[in-house]
């Protein structure tokens, strides 16, 4: 993987980045080992990716300057050290510093799949669903409870445009784009090779001929 620092540079730049928003003193004496595990989760999500800069000759490309890049990257370097050992301040602090740099709220607990993308993810929350590869979303989206506590789930290849909400006991099809402004709020089980559209209660689907995983993917 070509990387814009090598690992231990990165690892020295996030913690100063911590340091610098979190002045506690708290240990981060494991934070090489939780960058390498969220770099090493980075390549395989990357790979498996074709938007523009995440992949290039053969190979995955991660800039901690491109700022979509370096969103994923806390995100996983936060779930990667909830996994390795719940509690630890590195989790809160990467999580936090995600939310401070780009507003998205992807909480360390919530298990995002190991291919997905944002694009400009500014004012996303993305709650604890059920994600499935290639799903990809913009600014401003939710994924979200009801008032149960019900979450949504979605299938592989699924699109959330820009000011998107999925909300309560909805289950996404495979291959379904979410459209701009939707807000599908229990909507039950959608079929699969959909388009979702209009606001709740008047929700509605179409179908589409187009595929997520080769058209917004480029795989």
């Amino acid at each position: 993987m070509q990387l814009s620092l090598d690992r231990r540079d990165l690892s020295l730049y996030v913690r100063k980045q911590f340091e610098n928003l979190f002045p506690d003193g708290a240990d981060l004496a494991d934070l090489p080992k939780f960058v390498e595990l969220a770099l090493g989760r980075i390549e395989y999500c990357f790979s498996r990716v074709r938007l523009k800069g995440f992949f290039a000759d053969g190979r995955a490309r991660f800039s901690h300057w491109h700022s979509d890049q370096y969103a994923i990257f806390l995100y996983y370097l936060a779930n990667s050290a909830f996994r390795e050992r719940p509690g630890h301040p590195i989790a809160d602090k990467a999580y936090a510093l995600n939310k401070a740099l780009h507003a998205l709220d992807a909480f360390y607990e919530v298990e995002l799949p190991d291919v997905f993308a944002v694009q400009h993810p500014v004012g996303t929350v993305l709650g604890r669903g059920r994600y499935s590869d290639y799903f990809i979303c913009y600014h401003n989206c939710t994924v979200g409870a009801n008032l149960d506590n019900d979450y949504p789930s979605f299938g592989r290849g699924v699109v959330m445009y820009g000011g998107s909400r999925v909300i309560g006991k909805t289950s996404v099809g495979d291959n379904s784009f979410v459209s701009t402004g939707a807000i599908i709020i229990d909507g039950g089980a959608l079929e699969a090779d959909s388009i979702l559209h209009g606001i709740y209660p008047n929700a509605g689907r179409s179908r589409t001929a187009r595929n997520v995983v080769r058209d917004i993917f480029g795989v």
